[in-house]
């Protein structure tokens, strides 16, 4: 009974109904005439209250449907049937009811996000006594570096690195992984991961507005509050809808000489179905994609996944790892005072095949005759590995990484700047260095010669006080599953397939063979990114990367995926679907679900549509009285709304999770290791 009143407390307009419908009801029971004028002046109330609504939306550009609710409000009460007329008011107030219910339970694993939002963390503090002591704060206070204990149990307050031995977490609601993961002393943990069985401690390592968990709530509370596409779907239907109900009511009335008869069938055309099946079924598609890994910043863009014929893929950490290694530390060597790679003659970074290979070959004759290196390999790599600590590219990551574990030592650079997608420079130890795309050095150190690759290697120029001093090799692995998602893509629909990269041809073209692209755009800045997707043709084009340079594009796209894993946070921002997990796999998953939950909403309209014209055609000709019109109408609301709660089921991508054997990989060993230039 308690939950009975504190539902009608919620919809107020429901419980008012209820009350002046039960007054009419016992005064009509009684022949007392006040009955019908007090039903006459709620339901008065009620029709100037929804005028205004209807006004509001035409201002804003939207035609309202609820203009054949008030005319079948006017209609029954002009003909005395006022019962059916408070009917029809409980109806549109209860499909309020309805339609929150419904979208409550479409949007729970959107809201579930939320309820689990860490608010409380245990900062650990060294006491006087030189003992461990643990103080509670609000998790917004919590400071880099920072220690904080969790509890078994206890979900993650802020990113940190694990101090303790090793620890278990589920990382469900980050990932979509089922499966419990473990950490050893020294690896990231997320916020929002959730601690196994024993205590453990971290240091903090972001502040929480920054921390993994934090950036997806907030991109859960812009798809909650964004505006579906709920009301152009409505307004497509609205006047045709509006139209056809008016000349069969107006038709009714004048075969039969009945007003009554007018009546009796709008009480059947009330819009419901429109108004909230279809919202229904958008919030669900947002709910079901948010369970698989990926936000959706509204109904608009779930509309846009489903309609989606081309799409775009940056190369570097979007359909390879973004993980680069380290397997090759080439110097170079100096003979008289000039390096040896000076001697195949000022070559820029990116000349054709050929001359890089000459230059390659007299740079090794040079070497084999010369004498020793302007750097040895271990400080090539510190120097580099130092610049790099500046730079955000994903190779910095690698060479970074490649440094810390040789146990190099990094220094710090007195001034440091980074040109995007180009390189770094910066002062160290007194001596100029510079990391980055051949060209870029080379305009800097003019004796640069370009370095021979296998396919899919990737290589990271050095020069020292400006002169070259030799280049990193990395590679990168392809993800696995990325050939899959690329073929499935184009099987189901999308006609043209493309890579957009900052890295240089053969890099690229390495790549994109290995994961079945062939329409491939290489050597490019951010902005001829942007140039490039607004021209590609058929609309509308999806666009997926992952680094701050593909901000732009991820915003210019009609539909931008940021892969958000790794906290590329203003991809994620300029994104209009954020992928929690670090794979390819949510990105098929999202355009099925996209394309189901539009399925749905249409249906679910027709569905409305079709009962209600049916049953307005056997109201014309007099089978259903106003009042059982008005009750037969809220079956079809529900009917509807019922059918649109199937957005949160139905097919997927039909991909699967793990790897499966590349023929392309088994037939050519080679080509497997792509990788990426900066």
């Amino acid at each position: 009974m308690t939950r009975w009143l504190r539902r009608l407390v919620r919809y107020p307009a429901i419980a008012a109904t209820l009350v002046v419908g039960a007054v009419v009801l016992v005064l009509a029971a009684n022949d007392v005439p006040a009955g019908r004028w007090i039903a006459t002046v709620y339901v008065a109330v009620v029709i100037v209250w929804v005028l205004i609504g209807m006004v509001r939306d035409v201002l804003r550009g939207h035609v309202g449907l609820d203009i054949l609710a008030v005319v079948a409000m006017a209609a029954t009460l002009a003909v005395g049937e006022y019962i059916a007329a408070l009917i029809i008011v409980l109806m549109l107030s209860g499909g309020a009811a309805l339609e929150d219910a419904a979208a409550r339970r479409a949007k729970r694993e959107l809201t579930a996000l939320l309820d689990r939002s860490p608010r409380i963390a245990h900062l650990l503090t060294r006491s006087d006594a030189g003992t461990d002591a643990v103080r509670d704060v609000d998790v917004d206070d919590v400071e880099l570096e920072d220690v904080l204990l969790i509890r078994p149990a206890e979900i993650v307050p802020v990113d940190g690195i694990l101090l303790s031995s090793s620890g278990t977490f589920d990382e469900s609601s980050l990932t979509g992984e089922s499966m419990p993961v473990s950490r050893g002393e020294g690896d990231e943990v997320l916020s929002g991961a959730i601690n196994g069985s024993r205590a453990v401690r971290i240091r903090a390592i972001r502040r929480s507005a920054d921390s993994q968990y934090q950036q997806i709530v907030a991109l859960v509370r812009d798809a909650q509050e964004s505006q579906a596409p709920t009301v152009r779907l409505a307004d497509r239907f609205a006047i045709p809808f509006t139209a056809v109900s008016l000349v069969i009511a107006g038709a009714a009335w004048g075969i039969s000489g009945d007003p009554a008869r007018f009546a009796e069938v709008l009480v059947l055309a009330t819009p419901c179905p429109l108004l909230i099946a279809a919202p229904v079924a958008f919030l669900g598609g947002l709910s079901r994609a948010a369970k698989a890994g990926v936000i959706v910043k509204g109904g608009a863009v779930i509309e846009q996944l489903a309609r989606v014929r081309s799409a775009a893929f940056d190369k570097t950490g979007t359909l390879t790892q973004g993980r680069p290694d380290l397997v090759e530390v080439r110097v170079a060597r100096v003979a008289d005072g000039a390096t040896a790679a000076g001697a195949a003659g000022d070559a820029a970074g990116d000349a054709a095949a050929a001359a890089g290979a000459a230059a390659h070959a007299a740079s090794a004759t040079a070497r084999t005759a010369a004498g020793p290196s302007a750097v040895d390999a271990d400080e090539l790599l510190t120097l580099a590995a130092s610049a790099e600590q500046y730079s955000s590219h994903v190779l910095a990551d690698g060479i970074r990484r490649a440094a810390e574990e040789r146990g190099l030592r990094l220094r710090p650079a007195t001034d440091a700047r980074e040109v995007a997608t180009n390189g770094v420079t910066a002062i160290i130890d007194g001596r100029t260095v510079v990391v980055g795309k051949p060209v870029y050095v080379a305009s800097l150190a003019s004796d640069t010669t370009p370095e021979p690759l296998q396919p899919g290697q990737a290589a990271a120029y050095v020069a020292v006080d400006g002169r070259y001093a030799g280049a990193l090799i990395l590679a990168d692995d392809p993800r696995p599953e990325a050939r899959r998602v690329v073929a499935w893509l184009r099987a189901t629909g999308v006609e043209r397939i493309t890579m957009l990269t900052g890295d240089v041809e053969a890099t690229a073209r390495s790549i994109a063979d290995t994961v079945g692209i062939t329409d491939v755009h290489a050597e490019l800045l951010p902005a001829e990114k942007v140039h490039l997707a607004a021209q590609l043709h058929p609309r509308p084009v999806l666009m997926v990367g992952d680094g701050v340079n593909d901000a732009p594009v991820l915003a210019a796209a009609d539909i931008g995926v940021a892969m958000g894993a790794k906290g590329a946070t203003a991809a994620g921002d300029a994104a209009d679907a954020v992928v929690l997990q670090d794979s390819l796999l949510p990105i098929a998953e999202a355009v099925a679900i996209g394309r189901h939950t539009l399925k749905v909403a249409y249906t679910a309209i027709w569905i409305g549509i079709a009962l209600s014209i049916g049953l307005m055609l056997v109201a014309a000709a007099g089978y259903i009285p106003a009042v059982a019109g008005a009750l037969t109408q809220e079956l079809v609301d529900l009917a509807t709304i019922l059918y649109a709660l199937r957005a949160l089921r139905g097919p997927g991508a039909g991909i699967g999770t793990s790897p499966v054997a590349d023929p392309i990989a088994e037939a050519h060993p080679a080509a497997t290791p792509p990788a990426s230039v900066r």
